[in-house]
């Protein structure tokens, strides 16, 4: 067992994904060194982790170069949310891009797999349902969501040419909405403005005629799938769509949520963002066929399980992150 224990790097280790991803591979046994600096993250998210001798906790940006010895790289580093990633979108691009290029030459140096946690955005606003890893997407490249969609498609040309050019061994996955607990719950995105809303007593704040769909993937199943990407076989490195085929419309959430917390709160519709998707929905096919995985818990179960982390939590301990005005539009 001993020889099949890694040192393994996570950037953007204590943010949502990045937190339970530490969870399981501390519990695994590997040597886990977590990177964040903390923009959108949470300290307490991996307080729980700082007394476990193969946890180590590191105050870093990826935008300037690091240097450690490690076997394998997940970057999950990046602002993932609206308000967040649009506060200071130069820095968003530069995360994305420059932060790219540092891990993949730290990979490079060091020989070690690395994973690209990707997007859905990359698709843009598709014309094309359910999204196939083949369709190259409708992206706006000037919009007020491309420091981020654009930023993730940049790292993706990065790691590829990478691979390509210095035979780094890569890994790139495109990730569809996730969800579940350990989500700020101010950070701008459906699931989590919806329930601390319902729980507040405030309106539910839907954009639109709430006609526009999502999926939700529950975050066990993503990091289930996040580890056999990594841990799939060398021939297969992707892109590959990790998400719930499953459709809901903005209402429908809205509809489930009030139903499932008991909320008296009413529903207002507010103006739609600016290139906001009028639909996503993976198509799962190339996940099940290559790494066996599809999701399994239910939109239901996992809305239970979140709510009773958001019923847990004490929002004032929880900063806004920024001033942005997307936040405001929350009404929170």
């Amino acid at each position: 067992m001993a020889n099949s224990l890694k040192r393994i790097l996570i950037t953007g280790g204590a943010g949502f994904l990045g937190s339970h991803l530490c969870d399981r591979m501390v519990a695994q046994g590997h040597d886990v060194v977590c990177v964040d600096n903390f923009f959108t993250s949470q300290k307490q998210n991996v307080a729980h982790l700082l007394n476990k001798p193969n946890f180590e906790l590191v105050r870093h940006d990826i935008v300037h170069p690091l240097w450690l010895e490690v076997d394998e790289i997940y970057n999950l580093a990046c602002p993932a949310s609206p308000p967040h990633y649009q506060y200071n979108p130069v820095k968003t691009m530069k995360t994305s891009v420059v932060g790219a290029i540092n891990v993949l030459g730290l990979a490079k140096r060091v020989r070690a797999k690395i994973l690209q946690a990707s997007t859905s955005e990359v698709y843009g606003e598709p014309m094309v349902n359910p999204q196939p890893e083949s369709y190259w997407g409708n992206v706006n490249p000037i919009g007020i969501r491309s420091c981020y969609d654009e930023g993730k498609r940049a790292a993706e040309t990065l790691f590829f040419d990478y691979h390509r050019q210095n035979r780094v061994n890569i890994r790139v996955i495109r990730i569809f909405n996730t969800y579940g607990p350990r989500m700020h719950p101010y950070d701008g995105r459906v699931v989590s403005n919806f329930i601390v809303q319902a729980l507040t007593g405030q309106d539910l704040t839907l954009y639109g005629d709430g006609s526009q769909t999502r999926s939700f993937c529950f975050v066990d199943d993503l990091i289930d799938g996040m580890i056999k990407m990594m841990n799939g076989p060398d021939d297969f490195i992707g892109p590959v769509n990790l998400g719930n085929p499953g459709e809901f419309t903005m209402l429908q959430l809205a509809q489930l949520v009030l139903e499932q917390t008991g909320s008296k709160s009413k529903i207002v519709h507010l103006p739609r963002p600016a290139d906001d998707p009028s639909q996503r929905r993976p198509n799962g096919t190339l996940a099940k066929d290559k790494l066996g995985w599809e999701p399994k818990v239910s939109l239901k179960e996992g809305l239970a399980k979140t709510i009773e982390f958001f019923k847990s939590i004490d929002l004032r301990h929880y900063r806004r992150p920024t001033d942005h005005t997307a936040h405001k539009s929350m009404g929170l």
